[in-house]
């Protein structure tokens, strides 16, 4: 399983890069968590969660992927909690575990497909302020908007968080740390 290449520092610097690095090394983090495992064994729950190993690459595959588009395209990317269909909630639901035919190779896949994409936009985006407003939610105030950067500092955050769940669920599978 190839590791998400190192930046490049040579095309971009300063803060861009720096925010670039570190999603890179909790992305490492993250899919280190998967080395050397079965199809069965990343889609095994060994807590009391319904998370598992490859469930959680695919949420954080998504996350990067609709926040992203968010920067891109604002309001439209997110769409509106309120108009979220219990179809929706449930293949939301499915983005935490694996699913019948899926395989680790593949979940892997799109999250370095996704992870790539993530990079040219940052690189190739002619500032970090940009912004959009946040579609109505109980968890955001009104009239709250994010730019490039905060969504950038969020799509970090959730990758940081998944990893260290993918390390406990990892451990508890066969012993296996992600930095042991």
């Amino acid at each position: 399983m190839p590791d998400i290449m190192p930046l490049d520092q040579s095309t971009i610097t300063g803060e861009r890069a720096d925010l670039l690095v570190v999603l890179a090394q909790h992305r490492t983090m993250l899919r280190h968590t998967a080395r050397d495992l079965t199809d069965e064994q990343a889609g095994s729950r060994t807590t009391a969660s319904e998370l598992c190993l490859g469930g959680i690459i695919k949420h954080v595959t998504s996350v990067e992927r609709v926040w992203t588009a968010f920067i891109e395209d604002g309001l439209p990317a997110l769409g509106a909690v309120t108009d979220m269909t219990d179809e929706d909630w449930a293949q939301r639901a499915d983005e935490f575990r694996m699913l019948p035919g899926e395989t680790l190779a593949g979940v892997l896949d799109a999250y370095e497909e996704v992870a790539a994409r993530t990079d040219a936009l940052v690189r190739g985006l002619p500032g970090l302020d940009v912004s959009h407003p946040l579609p109505d939610a109980p968890w955001w105030a009104p009239g709250t908007r994010w730019s490039a950067r905060r969504v950038l500092l969020h799509i970090i955050g959730e990758t940081a968080q998944h990893a260290g769940h993918a390390d406990i669920i990892r451990e508890s599978l066969d012993g296996a740390l992600s930095m042991g």
